[in-house]
C-alpha cells in the first residue's frame, strides 16, 4: 500500500519498465506489478535491493514497508491506535 506507491513513483521518474525491476529481483513482472498495486507484500531483501536499483534511501522504504505490515495487522482493531501508541511508547524501552 505505503510502499507500493512511492517505489511506482521512482521507477517512472527514473523511467524504468516494470520488468526491469522484476529481473533485477528475480520475479516475474506480473508479481512486481502486484507489490507496486499494494497486492502483494514485497520481503525485506527485496525492499532493500529496490532501494539501491532506484537509488533511494532504504530506510525511506523500509518505512513504508513496515508502515503497510503494521497497518494490514491493525486496520480493521476497534483499538488499534491505541496499541499502537503503546507500542510506541515501549519502542527502546526493551
Amino acid at each position: 500500500m505505503f510502499l507500493g506507491k512511492r517505489i511506482r513513483e521512482l521507477r517512472e521518474e527514473k523511467e524504468l519498465l516494470q520488468r526491469q525491476l522484476a529481473a533485477e529481483l528475480e520475479i516475474d513482472t506480473p508479481m512486481y506489478s502486484k507489490i507496486e498495486r499494494g497486492e502483494r507484500k514485497a520481503k525485506r531483501e527485496q525492499v532493500l535491493k529496490l532501494a539501491e536499483l532506484l537509488k533511494t534511501n532504504s530506510d525511506e522504504l523500509l518505512t513504508l514497508w513496515l508502515a503497510g505490515q503494521v497497518y494490514e495487522l491493525v486496520k480493521d482493531e476497534s483499538v488499534a491506535k491505541a496499541a499502537i501508541k503503546l507500542v510506541e511508547n515501549n519502542i527502546g524501552k526493551a
